[in-house]
């Protein structure tokens, strides 16, 4: 039966859905994204050297460059456990975090139409002593790739300028 009302057609969608706690379908998240601001928590991980871990990206919504490690909160997701989640999913291991944010930035960029706006919360957090990364087989371009900065490099991704200070 084909759905001929907008509520049928929500329906429709949800019912498919698994558990939005985890995170949602590609095409449903870019469609959201399409609709309201995304949440999102950025990582500044240091060390007792004042170096700062970063991450290469290369997506053709973000763009290529250097960026703090980060993600979209979830539904119901308190900002501090999307945290410990980044850390494990993108550094590999839990961090020690500064429970209260050390900034907040609105990032709107008209051009985009998806995901074009972002609330995003910067946390402060710590490696365990002595933390290298593990890039396994991954060069230092390859998508994900952890690197320590002593300062700011000169491809850090554009969205991520809002940081500059802090690197």
């Amino acid at each position: 039966m084909k759905a001929e009302t907008l509520e049928e057609i929500l329906a429709q969608v949800e019912s498919g859905l698994d558990n939005p706690h985890v995170g949602l379908p590609e095409p449903l998240f870019r469609f959201i994204s399409r609709l309201t601001p995304l949440v999102n928590v950025d990582l500044l991980i240091q060390d007792g050297s004042g170096r700062t871990l970063l991450a290469w990206r290369d997506d053709p919504l973000a763009g290529k460059g250097w960026h703090l490690p980060g993600g979209i909160v979830r539904f119901q997701e308190r900002l501090l456990d999307r945290v410990a989640q980044v850390a494990l999913s993108e550094v590999g291991e839990p961090v020690t975090v500064d429970p209260h944010p050390l900034a907040m930035h609105e990032i709107i960029d008209p051009a985009k139409t998806t995901r074009g706006h972002f609330i995003s919360v910067l946390y402060r957090c710590h490696p365990s002593q002595g933390f290298v990364p593990d890039n396994g087989a991954r060069q230092s371009h390859d998508p994900g790739f952890l690197s320590w900065f002593a300062g700011c490099p000169d491809d850090l991704l554009r969205w991520h300028e809002i940081y500059r200070s802090y690197l």
